[in-house]
């Protein structure tokens, strides 16, 4: 796939260099993990018909994949999980695809093309490590999205965000021992996959550089951002990150069908709002947004739509 294939929006005749970029592709609906799996299809369209009954869809700048994924899956991940991956994946071009599009929104970010993005991908990538279990997940798209960054874009720190109601295990275990990659998350420590302790800090010269905040049952709007306001800021303030990128599971909202927080539409629009203080002050506005969970379609579709709101301003 060509590298500069991607959609540019025109407005009155002078591209428009700055916006918001939604990164997707029809393509995302054929990956299948099963009849009745709560992972399905049903969650793009619903985002997608919300988008369009909101006209938000106009407000967006389309970015179609348009990178070839495996040179750069094969920065974090081994050719057995590879083989693996290719094995449980009926569709595996797909979920390869769904990298493709973490990719192709760093690079519509990182080139000064778009201020951000959000990337409306499947299958979901944070679970995904070198264990042969996957979680939904085959490839962990943001974590090569972080490598890709660094590789071809020279970017030398790069901060995620993980706000997913279920800990990115394979996250941490891709920069554990990495003080190039700050790792931010908050879940539920008693959920799957049982990750995500609060001492479970980095190795080595990474020792500092993984923040794992496990939240109550029945976190709130003021849970998480007090987590995020003494937690994440003050650390992201040291780091200082030249890009951003957002593991954004939207489960942690309310009425989830695999969670039990209590996030509202506007407490994801206000995690939003503090990401992108921080992304202003140390990475000139470059955030990426990749899609995890969120299995209430309708309310899945309302968390997204708030999310860009506040990624439009």
């Amino acid at each position: 796939m060509a590298a500069n294939s991607n959609r540019e929006a025109k407005a009155g005749g002078a591209m428009m260099t700055k916006s918001t970029g939604l990164v997707s592709d029809d393509r995302y609906l054929l990956h299948s993990q099963g009849r009745g799996h709560p992972e399905s299809p049903e969650r793009l369209r619903a985002i997608h018909r919300r988008l369009k009954q909101s006209n938000l869809d106009k407000a967006l700048v389309s970015v179609t994949p348009s990178i070839e994924p495996l040179p750069y899956i094969r920065r974090v991940h081994s050719e057995a999980h590879i083989e693996a991956a290719s094995r449980q994946a009926q569709d595996d071009a797909i979920c390869r695809l769904a990298v493709s599009g973490a990719l192709s929104g760093v690079d519509a970010v990182c080139s000064g093309r778009l201020t951000n993005a959000f990337c409306a991908i499947r299958p979901p990538g944070h679970h995904a490590a070198n264990n042969g279990e996957f979680g939904f997940c085959f490839y962990n798209n943001v974590a090569i999205a972080a490598r890709y960054a660094q590789r071809q874009h020279k970017l030398k720190k790069v901060l995620i965000v993980d706000w997913d109601y279920h800990h990115g295990d394979g996250t941490e275990w891709a920069f554990y021992d990495d003080p190039s990659v700050l790792v931010f998350s908050t879940h539920a420590l008693y959920a799957f996959p049982g990750s995500g302790a609060a001492d479970k800090t980095g190795r080595g010269a990474g020792e500092g550089y993984n923040i794992n905040v496990p939240l109550p049952r029945g976190a709130t709007d003021t849970d998480i951002t007090r987590a995020f306001r003494e937690r994440l800021i003050p650390a992201a303030d040291e780091f200082q990150p030249d890009l951003v990128l957002i593991s954004a599971g939207f489960d942690a909202r309310e009425n989830d069908l695999l969670g039990d927080f209590n996030i509202t539409d506007e407490g994801f629009a206000k995690l939003t709002e503090l990401v992108m203080g921080i992304a202003k002050r140390y990475a000139n506005s470059r955030i990426v947004s990749i899609l995890e969970g969120g299995y209430n379609t309708e309310g899945l579709a309302l968390a997204v739509e708030s999310h860009l709101k506040a990624l439009l301003g």
